[in-house]
């Protein structure tokens, strides 16, 4: 994985974001007051987040502790290996700074908790100018957890304030060898590997081994900021005793404004209307999506006047609106 330091603002922009290729920004939030306040202590830290807290409760969740903090499905697969609760930021963190006097503890996390909404006057003092304010970050915070390799269709700069976390990253295209769960019944939501990495059962998961050949893997440290780009699948390990990360997701272009259509609707589209038709068929579809949507900019329009290009040209907010309007009233029958 490519390492930088001391990079500016403008030449990660410049640089970094647009190659798509993951990336280690060392040092790169290491002036934040809650950096600071984290390596003086975890205690001073936790002090620092009960000044800012607006008490709003968050999401959280605890694992047992024989599960080692592993996040994942229970053993009959039928649910979660983890309770869910909601409580104020403050007292999660509390809470973790207890457990870390236990030789054994459950592992304790808050997870992706709106920083806006939980410790509303942390970005005056932690900001990233790396972004405009529309894109809002995120808190992670817990004890020593690990969730598997598990996939965002964003693009996402995590940066982390407290601890060490390892991420091991791999490409879009080890889908396969990855072995991933349900895409409707996911602990947290997104899609997520069966495997796990810290004793990975090679007999159930041979493919596993092509993964790992390829996987990238980084250690941060407090100050240090992490690019994934989007659908790179990434396994991440919280080494400490208390640790937190706060990251910041977008879609491209940066600074782009609304978030667009998902495009992970269209893959459940293509699995309700693709996926049960005969091999002959899927393969015909596949030259058509290869040539409208996969295709090189232009190559499926240049033979056809502008004014005539319907959806296959640049869309207006009109021309979007219908096409929405249209799948909707064809989804709703």
């Amino acid at each position: 994985m490519k390492e930088h330091a001391g990079l500016t603002v403008e030449e990660i922009r410049r640089d970094v974001l647009p190659d798509k290729r993951p990336a280690v920004l060392r040092g790169l939030v290491r002036e934040w007051r809650a950096v600071r306040e984290s390596l003086e202590s975890a205690a001073s830290l936790v002090r620092y987040i009960k000044q800012l807290d607006s008490g709003a409760p968050v999401d959280a969740l605890m694992t047992p502790p024989e599960v080692d903090g592993q996040i994942g499905y229970n053993a009959a697969m039928d649910g979660f290996n983890f309770h869910r609760n909601r409580l104020p930021l403050s007292e999660i963190a509390a809470q973790v700074l207890c457990y870390a006097q236990f030789p054994h503890p459950p592992a304790v996390a808050a997870q992706s908790a709106l920083i806006r909404d939980c410790l509303p006057a942390f970005a005056a003092e932690n900001a990233l100018t790396l972004f405009d304010a529309n894109i809002l970050p995120r808190i992670w915070l817990g004890n020593r957890i690990t969730t598997p390799a598990h996939v965002d269709e964003w693009n996402n700069v995590a940066c982390v304030v407290a601890g060490r976390r390892r991420f091991t990253l791999f490409p879009p295209e080890q889908i396969s060898n990855l072995y991933v769960g349900p895409l409707d019944f996911a602990p947290t939501g997104a899609a997520m590997s069966m495997v796990s990495l810290r004793e990975p059962d090679f007999t159930r998961f041979p493919k596993i081994r092509d993964a790992l050949a390829v996987s990238q893997v980084a250690v941060l440290e407090p100050g240090d900021g992490i690019f994934i780009p989007p659908l790179w699948w990434h396994h991440v390990e919280s080494l400490e005793p208390f640790n937190v990360l706060v990251n910041y997701w977008w879609h491209d272009p940066l600074g782009a404004g609304p978030k667009p259509d998902s495009a992970f609707d269209a893959l459940l589209h293509g699995i309700l209307s693709i996926r049960a038709l005969p091999p002959e068929s899927r393969q015909a579809w596949r030259a058509f999506f290869a040539h409208y949507v996969f295709g090189a900019d232009g190559d499926s329009i240049e033979h056809i006047p502008p004014e005539r290009r319907g959806i296959l040209g640049r869309l207006s907010q009109e021309q979007l609106n219908a096409l929405r309007a249209h799948l909707a009233k064809k989804l709703s029958r």
